[in-house]
């Protein structure tokens, strides 16, 4: 069993294997995930897991270098954005349209779906290095 970090194998194994610039996504409840794209659901009930908990242990083990947010999340949601803004202090986060985040999920390796019902409550995190 591992000591530290991540015990869910799924999540695990995802950042293991990020090269520079992939991507994962980080989710609420309700966003749309494209069949193609490997689904991680963690989603137990309303708020378990949260979105920005979720957040917080993929950070423990991933390089991020930038972060994509709907717009929409800036209004519908401000009080998300702020925390996730706090957990990503030096990444670039560039807000998109929703449709345009939900375009993006397309490309990513996968998708972790949390309980989150707080809308526009997700992120693209695009991979670094770390060197």
């Amino acid at each position: 069993m591992k000591k530290v970090g991540i015990i869910n194998s799924e999540i695990s194994r995802v950042i293991s294997e990020l090269g520079h610039m992939d991507t994962i996504v980080i989710a609420d409840a309700g966003l749309p995930i494209p069949p193609h794209v490997k689904r991680i659901d963690l989603a137990l009930k309303e708020g378990v897991p949260s979105f920005i908990e979720t957040v917080e242990v993929v950070l423990q083990e991933m390089c991020v270098e930038k972060a994509y947010v709907a717009r929409e999340m800036g209004s519908s949601s401000a009080h998300k954005r702020a925390e996730l803004v706090a957990k990503l202090p030096s990444v670039q986060i560039k807000a998109l349209s929703h449709e345009e985040l939900k375009a993006l999920t397309h490309h990513a390796k996968a998708v972790i779906r949390t309980g989150e019902f707080t809308p526009y409550a997700n992120v693209v995190l695009e991979a670094g290095v770390i060197f």
